[in-house]
């Protein structure tokens, strides 16, 4: 990959027990892979255990000090990004718990990088959750491209071997995203390095 790609984080919001977040995350890897703006991480939230009750500290306070040893490597990989896509499901009109659990483990973290969505769900196909998660990542100083892909009814997309049964149309959306992901990560990866976001956190109530 030449030196002035992105890292980007895939992150897999979903871990209910038979998601389909996995399915489409690949297939996402694969369209960013193939694009060639960026060194792709993919990040299963699965994978850490993801405490729902903070600490009294706030993590974007004292870090080290509020997350557990077992966060440390999704830490790692979270910092590391200059960009994300987050890929997620419909869960009652709104996004996941335990991705709302990684969000507020972290804060500096997400700031001034540039995020986009994929989404998946019966009848919205993730719509629902996307606009939320804007209203959380905007509160977090983070910029929300606007386009996205979706994939509704997603179980009639994708056939049993997890690949799309008519790919043209949601990889032509992939390099939408992707495109405008790029032009805005490397803009705040320039900014981040010559003019940074001064900013204190804000304490958690």
């Amino acid at each position: 990959m030449p030196e002035d790609t992105l890292n980007l984080a895939v992150i897999i919001g979903s871990v209910r027990e038979g998601r389909f977040g996995p399915v489409v995350a690949r297939w996402f890897v694969e369209q960013a892979e193939a694009h060639g703006g960026f060194t792709v991480d993919l990040i299963d939230l699965a994978d850490t255990p993801l405490p729902l009750a903070l600490p009294a500290v706030p993590p974007a306070l004292a870090p080290d000090l509020a997350r557990p040893p077992a966060m440390a490597e999704l830490s790692r990989r979270v910092a590391a990004a200059d960009a994300y896509v987050v890929v997620t499901p419909d869960y009652n009109r709104s996004y996941p718990a335990s991705l709302k659990a990684a969000i507020d483990w972290y804060h500096l973290e997400w700031r001034a990088k540039a995020i986009g969505f994929v989404g998946y769900s019966g009848a919205s196909g993730g719509l629902l959750a996307i606009e939320h998660l804007r209203q959380v990542f905007g509160e977090l100083h983070a910029h929300t491209v606007r386009h996205y892909v979706s994939f509704p009814r997603y179980y009639q997309l994708f056939d049993a071997a997890g690949t799309l049964t008519d790919p043209q149309e949601p990889a032509e959306a992939a390099k939408i995203l992707l495109d405008e992901l790029q032009w805005w990560g490397e803009v705040l990866r320039d900014a981040r390095l010559t003019r940074p976001l001064g900013l204190v956190p804000a304490a958690r109530s």
